[in-house]
């Protein structure tokens, strides 16, 4: 059983999370674009597409401590320092992605045809690279786990 929720949980975090670090780093270049041409269709019809990936994905990317902690558990390590880590840095990358990133997303989209919009754009910039760069600290962690024994 430990097999398939590892395999259960490595492709829930490919298919669920990888299109939303891609979406959330996208977004705010696509928003630059929009402001530039605003009678251009395109940039905004790319910004909603790039907002709706982030929302449905995010929901989707559940499934990714689900299937983590019955791996974890299966597996006895449910109280290693290195799980607990990457729970509390999961759990980060969630609070931002769903009470800053989505928002922040929406209401640029909103807010598209006002003059303000730079300031959003640094901040979704930055929102998206904190929480590409949790993803990542999760994901060496998942691999390199202190104390593993598989001999890597």
């Amino acid at each position: 059983m430990t097999k398939l929720f590892l395999t259960l949980h490595v492709l829930a975090a490919i298919v669920a999370v990888g299109p939303v670090t891609v979406a959330a780093s996208m977004f705010p270049p696509a928003l630059r674009r929009a402001r530039r041409a605003p009678d251009d269709p395109d940039p905004r019809a790319a910004l909603r597409t790039l907002h709706r990936v982030c929302r449905v994905y995010a929901v989707l990317g559940i499934a990714v401590p689900v299937f983590g902690f019955a791996t974890a558990s299966s597996l006895g390590v449910l109280g290693s320092a290195w799980l607990i880590a990457s729970v509390v840095l999961t759990a980060g990358a969630a609070a931002i992605l769903a009470l800053a990133i989505v928002p922040a997303q929406e209401r640029a989209l909103a807010t598209l045809g006002e003059a303000d919009g730079k300031a959003a754009g640094r901040r979704l910039a930055m929102l998206a690279g904190v929480f590409n760069l949790l993803w990542a600290t999760v994901t060496v962690l998942m691999i390199v786990r202190p104390g593993s024994t598989t001999g890597a």
